[in-house]
């Protein structure tokens, strides 16, 4: 169901993140479905409960999911500002690491033109 590399540059816990949010906006995942236990993810996937734990930190705090104490993690009630700021701090840390990778202001805006005609069919 969830879709880990051990070997990807990505942290684990990003990658957790990231593909449960993917699975909201697919529709795979809907208000109020129940996420597997941190324990039991971490089994069936590989990784130490603590990564899943962090993964579900960050999808609480940005109002992804909420947890019902005694009984999980569930998905909340999705509104395109949970969507939008998970998505500005993806972008956030893309353009830092750009930086970081010596990618000039100037590409990353190409970039950003390049996707926004691709998006609009150009």
């Amino acid at each position: 169901m969830f879709s880990i590399d051990l070997t990807s540059r990505i942290p684990i816990y990003e990658q957790i993140y990231s593909s449960i949010v993917d699975m909201v906006i697919s529709g795979t995942l809907n208000e109020n479905d129940q996420l597997p236990s941190v324990r039991s993810f971490a089994k069936d996937a590989g990784v130490n409960p603590n990564t899943v734990a962090k993964a579900y930190q960050e999808l609480e705090r940005n109002g992804i999911i909420y947890s019902v104490p005694g009984r999980g993690s569930f998905i909340a009630k999705t509104d395109n500002a949970a969507f939008v700021s998970a998505a500005w701090a993806d972008f956030d840390n893309a353009v830092c690491d750009g930086f970081k990778r010596g990618i000039s202001p100037d590409d990353m805006k190409n970039r950003i033109d390049t996707l926004h005609g691709k998006e609009n069919g150009k």
